[in-house]
C-alpha cells in the first residue's frame, strides 16, 4: 500500500464550492490542511475542457482531485491526467448520493458494489505512480447494515491497495431523501468509524459527517481516528479554520480573517485581468466574518456589487471597511449596555432620603 498524505484535518469536496477560488481563500487560513476539489467525473476530464477543471494554484498544496466514475479504464487514465497536473492524491467518490451522481453508476451507489470499487482503485492505483489513491465513502446506503458492510467494504478495498479512507459516518438513502437531506437526516455514527480505526490499526482513516467546530475535531483525533476532514462548516465559516495549524497541527500562529481576506486580493486582481467576475471569488468568501459585527454589511456590499462589470479589489476592501467601522460601534453598544445594567436602580423605600427628595 502507498503512504497516504497526513491528513490530521483537511476540508472536503462541495460540488459546486470547492472551485480554487475556494481552495485559494481557505489556504490563506491554513498551510497544513488538505484541501480537496469538487468532485470531477472521469467523462469530464477525457472528453470535457480538462484544463479548465483541473486547474489548481502552487499556493493550493497540499491538494486531492477527487474523481466520480466506475470504469477502471476511464478512472486510471483520469487518474494519470490528475497526476501529471500535479495533485498530491487522486480520491474515488463512493459517497455523493445525488441523482445526477446515481445515474451514472457512481458515487454512493457503488457501496453496493465493492468488487467493482476494487477494480477501479486497483486500475487508479495502477496509474498513480507514487501518488497515493484514497476513497471518501459511506457507512452504507439503504437497507445495508453498517457494522456489517462497512468492515467488509474496507477490507476488500484495502485489499486492491488502498491504504487511506474518508467515512462519511451517515449512510445514504439512494431513494426518498435529497442530497441535502442525506447530510442531515440519517443518524450519525461516528462510534463506527471510530471501532473501524480500531479494527484496521494499518489503515489510515478520517472521519467526515456533522463536524463543525476545531474543538469536536480535536476530541476525535483524540479518540485515535487519524483524520478529521470538516465540510459545510469550513465552507460557511471559513475563519474556522484560521485556529487550525496551531490547534491541529501544532505549529504556526492563527489567522485572522481580516488578514486571510487581504491576501485574497492579489489572486482578485489576478483573475480581473483573466476575464473572471468578481462575485466567482467572493461568494466562497461571504461567511468569513460569520457571527462578529459587521458580518451582514460585509456579505451585502459583496453581493450587491460583486456581479458588477469591472469590479475588483476595491470593492472588497470597501466591505472590509465595513467590518472595521462596525467594531468600535458595536464595543460602544455593548459598553453601554453594561453600563445600564450596572447602574444602581431607583429605591423603592419611601423612607429613602434620596426618594423623598425628589
Amino acid at each position: 500500500m502507498r503512504k497516504s498524505l497526513p491528513g490530521r484535518l483537511s476540508v472536503a469536496p462541495m460540488m459546486d464550492w470547492t472551485d480554487r477560488h475556494c481552495r485559494a481563500f481557505h489556504r490563506h487560513f491554513t498551510r497544513r490542511a488538505l484541501l480537496y476539489t469538487e468532485m470531477v467525473t472521469t467523462g469530464a476530464i477525457l472528453r470535457g475542457p480538462r484544463e479548465r477543471l483541473l486547474e489548481h494554484g502552487a499556493a493550493e498544496h497540499p491538494v486531492a482531485l477527487q474523481l466520480g466514475g466506475s470504469d477502471p479504464a476511464d478512472l486510471a487514465e483520469a487518474t494519470r491526467i490528475g497526476v501529471a497536473a500535479g495533485y498530491d492524491e487522486i480520491n474515488l467518490n463512493v459517497g455523493c448520493p445525488s441523482d445526477r451522481v446515481r445515474s451514472g453508476c457512481f458515487g454512493a451507489v457503488l457501496m453496493k458494489s465493492p468488487g467493482l470499487v476494487a477494480d477501479c482503485a486497483a486500475a487508479m492505483i495502477a496509474a498513480a505512480g507514487d501518488v497515493p489513491v484514497t476513497v471518501k465513502c459511506r457507512i452504507g446506503v439503504d437497507e445495508q447494515e453498517p457494522e456489517e458492510v462497512l468492515p467488509a467494504f474496507l477490507e476488500r478495498i484495502a485489499a486492491a491497495g488502498v491504504a487511506s479512507f474518508a467515512i462519511h459516518a451517515r449512510k445514504a438513502w439512494l431513494e426518498g431523501l435529497s442530497p441535502k437531506e442525506n447530510r442531515e437526516i440519517p443518524p450519525l455514527d461516528h462510534p463506527l468509524v471510530l471501532r473501524m480505526k480500531a479494527a484496521f490499526p494499518d489503515l489510515t482513516l478520517s472521519i467526515n459527517g456533522g463536524i463543525t467546530d476545531l474543538g469536536m475535531a480535536e476530541r476525535l483525533l483524540a479518540q485515535g481516528i487519524d483524520g478529521v476532514m470538516i465540510g459545510r462548516a469550513a465552507y460557511h465559516d471559513p475563519s474556522l479554520l484560521g485556529a487550525a495549524d496551531r490547534r491541529i497541527f501544532g505549529e504556526g500562529e492563527d489567522v485572522a480573517a481580516e488578514t486571510a481576506v487581504r491576501a485574497m486580493l492579489p489572486h482578485i486582481e489576478a483573475e480581473r485581468s483573466r476575464g473572471t467576475p468578481l462575485n466567482a471569488i467572493t461568494r466562497h468568501m461571504l461567511g468569513a466574518f460569520q457571527g462578529r459585527p459587521g458580518a451582514r454589511a460585509w456579505r451585502r456590499r459583496l453581493s450587491e456589487g460583486a456581479h458588477r462589470a469591472g469590479a475588483g479589489p476595491e470593492l472588497v476592501l470597501a466591505a472590509l471597511a465595513e467590518i472595521a467601522d462596525a467594531a468600535p460601534a458595536a464595543e460602544a453598544a455593548s459598553g453601554a449596555a453594561a453600563g445600564v445594567g450596572n447602574a444602581p436602580r431607583p429605591s423603592r423605600n419611601p423612607f429613602d432620603p434620596e426618594r423623598r427628595a425628589g
